[in-house]
């Protein structure tokens, strides 16, 4: 009876680590996710938008020109050379 109790003290321990390791993996996916909306957010709206028109009949040419133009406009910033010289003049309006 003694061996028991300690066996399920043992299985309580093991089954918390893994809904810790799980918790743990599915706040990292999260934060990933969201820093991922950040960088792509504006075209990832106008295609999410687009999408929407679609589906409820409507025509989303407009929304496809806007996501087109915020992913050229993403595509400049990235190839934008970035150097500690000039984040003072790239990071503020």
């Amino acid at each position: 009876m003694i061996l028991n109790l300690k066996t399920s003290k043992s299985r309580s321990k093991q089954l918390g680590q893994g809904m810790t390791e799980y918790i743990i993996v599915v706040a990292l996916v999260a934060v990933a996710a969201i820093g991922v909306y950040i960088a792509f957010g504006q075209t990832v709206n106008a295609q999410t938008a687009g999408l929407a028109t679609e589906l409820a009949g409507g025509n989303s040419a407009e929304m496809r020109q806007v996501a087109a133009t915020a992913a050229n406009d993403a595509a400049t910033v990235a190839s934008t050379k970035k150097t500690l010289n000039s984040y003072d003049n790239t990071n503020n309006p």
